[in-house]
């Protein structure tokens, strides 16, 4: 399971990103985003599974990334991912935290996001 402070640790060490809480309605709400354009690669939140549509009342995190629209439908057919919550469908995914999703193809889509939003 990947936390969300293992995400923060390697923006940090790769593109010098430091997490921004813009709201504080959600303060568990954190943009990563560009230095040099403030464009955001990735926000991270908690929010209820049920509010996903699916099972269960807790909380989990999830990271919202942009991705290629043409990519979008096969990295649906991953289980831990699913349609961008409160981000263009089209073109941003959300992505499981609390799943087996593996640390490796995250930081990948993450690295994807971040070339993509420069």
């Amino acid at each position: 399971m990947i936390k969300r402070n293992e995400i923060f640790k390697y923006v940090k060490d790769k593109y010098d990103t430091e997490p921004e809480y813009l709201w504080s309605k959600y303060p568990g709400y954190a943009v990563l985003r560009h230095k040099s354009n403030n464009k955001w690669y990735g926000v991270i939140i908690n929010v209820l599974k049920e509010k996903l549509g699916l099972e269960g009342k807790e909380e989990i995190d999830i990271i919202d990334l942009k991705n290629y629209p043409e990519l979008i439908g096969t990295l649906r057919n991953k289980k831990e991912i699913i349609p961008a919550y409160h981000m263009n469908k089209e073109h941003w995914v959300s992505v499981i935290l609390n799943g087996e999703f593996p640390e490796k193809e995250l930081f990948d889509l993450i690295d994807l996001s971040y070339e993509i939003t420069k």
